[in-house]
This record gives C-alpha cells, structure tokens and sequence, in this order.
C-alpha cells in the first residue's frame, strides 16, 4: 500500500505513549493522527517562541524618537 504523505517511526516511552493514546481515544481519532496533531501544535509553538524572542530582540533596538506613532503609519 503507498500514500503520498511521508512516514515517521517514532519510540515513545510507555506514560507518553499511554497519554497519547488517551488523547486519540477521546477525541476518536487514530494514534498516527492525534501524533501528528500533537507535533503540529509543538511546532506552532517553537514557531511563536521563535517571534516573541525575534520581536523582544527588536523591540531593545527601537528608538523612540525614531518611531512613528500607528496613526502615522496607517494615515
């Protein structure tokens, strides 16, 4: 049987196992799908940690007296 979307074999330890399985159990979806779910979301996240420390690295940057105000920007 081929698919077109990529394969991951991944070893979880049994409480983390467990909890995943829980978690598909609930919400009745498969193991391999309430993974990728969780992975999904855990890359979300690195993403908006990655923005927040970019943002507060500029905002340490920013000149007041050269900032414009929101009206300027968007008059």
């Amino acid at each position: 049987m081929s698919t077109k979307n990529p394969r991951l074999n991944v070893v979880l330890e049994e409480p983390l196992y467990k909890t995943v399985k829980d978690l598909a159990t609930r919400d009745h979806v498969s193991l391999s799908l309430k993974a990728r779910d969780l992975i999904r979301l855990a890359l979300e996240y690195c993403e908006d940690l990655y923005w927040v420390r970019t943002a507060e690295a500029r905002e340490k940057t920013l000149s007041k007296t050269k900032a414009i105000s929101h009206k300027q920007t968007w008059s």
